[in-house]
């Protein structure tokens, strides 16, 4: 089957993510969570990347980032979970034993207006939804933390946000999505689709060849001939 289109261009938002294989968990103490954010921190002094949110999850991490060169996200990315996967292994002697990660990882383009800010309540409460913790921001291993707490230095992730957060940020990110944005972020994520307003959708699906992110995934239903006309079924 071939793989479903990827956007990855200079100037965009998206958002990206991978679990670990068959779930797994990924990170088992304070110390790989740490290991991790310094992973992120070399990828980001040698990419062309901009990191505006994260969350590091037992067995699986979100990212927000934006590409200021055309396919700088996929190296990024790239870059990320080989140098994770390779110290993994060296960590946990586990060379030869399976992959850390499920596959490639996901992402999608994201409208930089309020549907970034669904997106990135989404990802830093992700710990909080999970149940992990009491409050958001009380997740040490994202940026919530960092940015509350006033701690981002070591090392230093993240990037000032293209667009303003909402009032009284940390309390809106502790308020639960609507069922409508909690679909729409998890739909986007499953398939690569645009997150946005529906112009917009249309026109970057149009321009960066995602229409097929789009279209409903299965074989067309097959319709049978009613028995009310008098035919067979």
């Amino acid at each position: 089957m071939p793989r479903a289109p990827r956007a990855d261009e200079a100037g965009g938002l998206y958002h990206a993510l991978n679990r670990g294989n068959l779930r797994a968990e990924i990170f088992h103490k304070d110390a790989d969570y740490a290991a991790f954010e310094k992973i992120l921190g070399e990828a980001l002094a040698i990419h062309q990347v901009e990191l505006f949110a994260y969350q590091l999850m037992p067995n699986h991490y979100h990212l927000v980032v934006r590409p200021l060169v055309d396919g700088e996200m996929s190296r990024f990315m790239g870059w990320v979970g080989g140098t994770h996967t390779m110290r993994y292994h060296a960590h946990y002697q586990t060379g030869g034993m399976g992959h850390v990660y499920q596959q490639r990882y996901k992402s999608f383009p994201i409208q930089d207006d309020d549907h970034l800010l669904v997106v990135c309540r989404y990802v830093e409460r992700n710990a909080l939804r999970a149940g992990l913790v009491g409050r958001a921001e009380q997740w040490r291993w994202g940026s919530l933390w960092r940015w509350h707490f006033k701690r981002d230095s070591n090392p230093p992730l993240l990037s000032p946000w293209p667009i303003s957060r909402s009032p009284r940020w940390v309390d809106r990110v502790n308020e639960a999505l609507s069922e409508k944005e909690l679909e729409a972020v998890r739909r986007c994520a499953q398939r690569g689709a645009p997150l946005g307003d529906e112009g917009w959708v249309e026109s970057i699906a149009r321009r960066l060849n995602l229409e097929s992110t789009m279209r409903p995934r299965g074989r067309p239903r097959v319709r049978f001939p009613s028995t009310k006309d008098g035919k067979e079924a």
